[in-house]
């Protein structure tokens, strides 16, 4: 358990680093409106994440489409957990959008953990 904790906090952040800057540039850079930034970020995350869940963090003998597709469907979930926050953060709290993404990311990490072990461990 400490070993996947410790390699899901090493894939996680590796792949905060990518959304962030994803989400900066296209927002900062291409004038992309932050929420559709946003969803792009996350996506190009969960690609990442899924790819190092499933060959070093939670390393399985046998892949199936099943869990797969439960993994794309947490996945979603999640996207929806992000764009609910970022929304809330940035036009009801008011906060940067950078901002309300770091905040946004500590709530998705956790449905993150706890979905991807359920569906990769068992």
């Amino acid at each position: 358990m400490k070993q996947e904790l410790f390699r899901f906090a090493v894939a996680g952040g590796s792949c905060f680093i990518l959304e962030l800057a994803v989400l900066y540039s296209l927002t900062e850079f291409v004038g992309i409106n932050y929420l559709i930034s946003a969803m792009f970020a996350f996506i190009a995350s969960v690609i990442v994440n899924y790819i190092m869940c499933a060959y070093w963090v939670f390393p399985a003998k046998k892949r199936s489409l099943t869990k797969t597709i439960i993994f794309a469907s947490t996945s979603v979930a999640g996207l929806g957990i992000n764009q609910l926050c970022m929304w809330t953060f940035v036009e009801l709290v008011g906060l940067h959008y950078m901002l309300a993404k770091i905040v946004a990311a500590c709530i998705v990490t956790i449905w993150n953990f706890i979905t991807k072990r359920m569906v990769l461990t068992h």
